[in-house]
C-alpha cells in the first residue's frame, strides 16, 4: 500500500458513530483500501479509545509556565523600567519573524502554497527559528495532519476538546494514539527533500539557542545597553509568549468564533482580530476550504493580509513563484458542493478533486 492510499478522507466527527464510519468506509473504498482492512480499522480505533487515557508531560507543562509567567514579569518591566528603544524591538522582532510562521512553515511548507527559491527559504528558516516554534519538519507535519483530520481523534489540536487544549493544552498533554498514528503516515517527501528544511531540523537546539534567545536579547544590550536582565525577560520570555499566542489563537479563536461563508459544515470561521494579529491567517473557514490557495483567503487587502503583501513582494523579484490561487468557478464548485466532508492538506494532497487539480495545475504555468 502507498503512502497515498494509506491517507483517507475524515469529516468532523458526527456524534452518530455509524455515519462516521459509513463515511471513513467511502473513502477507504474510494482510495482502493479493502473494506475487510476498514472493518479491523474501525475495531482498533474502538479499542485505542479505549486505552486512551490523556497525561500531563510535566517538562512541557514547566516550560510553558516559565515562558508565560516570565511573559507576565517582562509586561512590568516593559512598563516600568525598560528603555522605548528595547519596548520598539520587541514589536519589530513579533512581526518580523511572524512572518517566518505564516509565510514560511505554513503557506510555503505545510500547504505548498507557492515555491521559494533557496534565498528566500534560509530568510524565512531564519525568522521562523527566531519564533522558537520548534523546527519546521516538526511543524509542517503536524499541520498537514490537523487539516487532513480535522476535529477527528488524530488532530494534534482538535478544537473539539475545549478552547485550552486547542490553544496551548495539546502542546503538554500526550497526544491521543490517532495523531501518532497519522503523523507516520503523513507525506513529508518534499520536506525531507528540502536541504534547508533538513539543516534546520538537524541543527534546531544550537539555532534556538542562537536565534531565539541570544539574538533577541543580545541587540538591546549591545547596540543601547539595555541591562541583561531586563533585556532576558522582555526580549525573550515576553515576545517569545506573543509569538506563541497570537500563533494559537488560530487553533483556537479561530476554530470556534466568527462566520463561516465558505462552508457551514466545518469548524473554522473568519476571524479579523486573529487576521490582523497574525499577519492575515484568520480567514480560516475559507483557509480549511482551500489550504493551496497563498492568500489563505478571498478578501481583504494588504493591511488585513500582510503575509499576502510580504509573498507578491518577493515574487517581483522572483524569489517566490507558482503562487496557487482559487478562481471565482473553483469557489462556486465548493459552495455548490458544501458540506461533503472533505479535508486536504493542500497542494499535492490525493484528495484534491480532479476539476480543482486541473486549473491548478494549468496556474502552475501562469504568474499572477
Amino acid at each position: 500500500m502507498s503512502s497515498y492510499e494509506e491517507k483517507i478522507t475524515t469529516v468532523i466527527c458526527p456524534k452518530a458513530e455509524t455515519d462516521c464510519n459509513i463515511t471513513l468506509k467511502r473513502n477507504r473504498l474510494a482510495n482502493d483500501e479493502p473494506a475487510k482492512n476498514h472493518t479491523a480499522t474501525t475495531q482498533n480505533d474502538e479499542l485505542t479509545e479505549i486505552k486512551y487515557v490523556p497525561r500531563i508531560k510535566w517538562l512541557d507543562l514547566s516550560a510553558q509556565l516559565f515562558i508565560h509567567g516570565g511573559c507576565l514579569y517582562g509586561l512590568y518591566l516593559v512598563l516600568t523600567q525598560a528603555k522605548l528603544l528595547t519596548s520598539l524591538w520587541v514589536f519589530v522582532t513579533i512581526y518580523t519573524s511572524g512572518f517566518g510562521i505564516t509565510a514560511g512553515v505554513h503557506r510555503l511548507w505545510s500547504h505548498k502554497a507557492y515555491k521559494a527559491k533557496w534565498p528566500l527559504r534560509l530568510f524565512l528558516v531564519f525568522l521562523f527559528t527566531i519564533t522558537g516554534q520548534k523546527d519546521v519538519y516538526t511543524w509542517a507535519l503536524d499541520h498537514r495532519v490537523h487539516h487532513k483530520y480535522s476535529e477527528t481523534n488524530a488532530d494534534p489540536h482538535d478544537a473539539r476538546r475545549g478552547f485550552f487544549f486547542a490553544h496551548v493544552g495539546w502542546l503538554f498533554m500526550t497526544p491521543h494514539p490517532d495523531v501518532v498514528a497519522k503523523r507516520k503516515t503523513a507525506d513529508v517527501s518534499d520536506l525531507e527533500a528540502d536541504p534547508i528544511v533538513m539543516w534546520q531540523k538537524r541543527l534546531y537546539i544550537p539555532l534556538f539557542a542562537l536565534l531565539t534567545i541570544a539574538l533577541p536579547v543580545g541587540i538591546p544590550c549591545y547596540f543601547w545597553s539595555e541591562s541583561l536582565w531586563i533585556s532576558f525577560w522582555v526580549n525573550f520570555n515576553f515576545r517569545f509568549s506573543i509569538n506563541l499566542n497570537i500563533a494559537f489563537s488560530v487553533n483556537s479563536v479561530a476554530h470556534m468564533w466568527g462566520q463561516k461563508p465558505y462552508d457551514k459544515n466545518i469548524s473554522p470561521v473568519e476571524n479579523i482580530a486573529v487576521s490582523i494579529a497574525a499577519l492575515g491567517e484568520g480567514y480560516h473557514n475559507y483557509h480549511h476550504v482551500f489550504p493551496w490557495d497563498y492568500k489563505t483567503g478571498e478578501l481583504g487587502d494588504y493591511p488585513f493580509n500582510l503575509t499576502t503583501a510580504f509573498i507578491d513582494a518577493f515574487a517581483r523579484i522572483g524569489w517566490a513563484y507558482d503562487r496557487k490561487y482559487v478562481s471565482p468557478s473553483m469557489i462556486h464548485r465548493r459552495a455548490h458542493r458544501c458540506g461533503d466532508g472533505s479535508h486536504v492538506w493542500g497542494y499535492g494532497d490525493v484528495d484534491i478533486s480532479k476539476e480543482d487539480l486541473e486549473e491548478l495545475d494549468v496556474m502552475d504555468n501562469h504568474e499572477l
